[in-house]
C-alpha cells in the first residue's frame, strides 16, 4: 500500500517556490543524517529545472537516538525562521552536519545576521519543541520511518535519489493528477 500524506501547508510548513506550482514536493528530513545531506544538491537541481511548477517544503524529523545534535539543530532552523531566514540556517545546516553543537549554532546565526542571543534561547529552552513534535508526528503517520523522506503531490516516493528519476517521477505525479 502506498502512503500518502497531506500536501505542503503553506500556513505551517517551511516552502519555497511557487504556491500555485502544479508540483508539490515534501521532504521530511534531519539535519544530522548523511543521507539528508547528500539530497539537498538534488533538491536543489529540481528546484531550478522546475522554477515556478514546484513547491518544495521541509518537515523536520529528527532522528535523536542517532543523531544527538539533530533536534538542537531542527530548533535552530526554526529559531532562524522566527527571524526570517528559515532556509539560510537550513541550507548552513547541512553544508555543516559535522559542526552541530550550540556554538555552532550560535556561529551560524552570527553567519545569517541573526539576533545569536535569541536564536540560543529559543534554542536551549526548546521554544519550537510542539512544531518539530508536530512534524515528526505528521510524519509517523504518514509512513515515515527514516530520512530522508520524500512525497511528492501527497505520494510516498521511494524511487532512486537522483535528478533524472525525481524528475521523471515528479512528471508522472503532474500527469496523473
Amino acid at each position: 500500500m502506498t502512503k500518502s500524506l497531506t500536501l505542503p501547508d503553506t500556513e505551517r510548513d517551511h516552502v519555497s517556490g511557487s504556491v500555485k506550482g502544479a508540483i508539490k514536493l515534501l521532504e521530511y528530513g534531519d539535519y544530522e543524517c548523511p543521507f539528508c545531506a547528500d539530497a539537498q544538491p538534488i533538491v536543489k537541481e529540481i528546484q531550478r529545472r522546475l522554477g515556478d511548477d514546484l513547491l518544495f517544503a521541509f518537515r523536520h524529523f529528527p532522528l535523536i537516538n542517532i543523531h544527538p545534535h539533530s533536534e538542537h539543530a531542527a530548533e535552530a532552523a526554526e529559531a532562524a525562521g522566527a527571524q526570517e531566514n528559515f532556509w539560510g540556517m537550513h541550507d548552513l545546516l547541512f553544508e555543516n552536519q559535522s559542526a552541530l553543537e550550540d556554538q555552532d549554532l550560535v556561529a551560524y546565526a552570527g553567519e545569517l545576521s541573526l539576533d545569536e542571543t535569541r536564536l540560543i534561547r529559543e534554542v536551549t529552552s526548546s521554544v519550537y519543541a510542539l512544531p518539530i513534535r508536530e512534524d515528526f508526528k505528521s510524519g509517523v503517520r504518514g509512513g515515515v520511518n527514516g530520512t530522508p523522506t520524500f512525497f511528492i503531490n501527497g505520494e510516498r516516493y521511494d524511487g532512486p535519489r537522483d535528478v533524472g528519476h525525481f524528475l521523471e517521477a515528479l512528471s508522472k505525479q503532474t500527469v496523473e493528477k
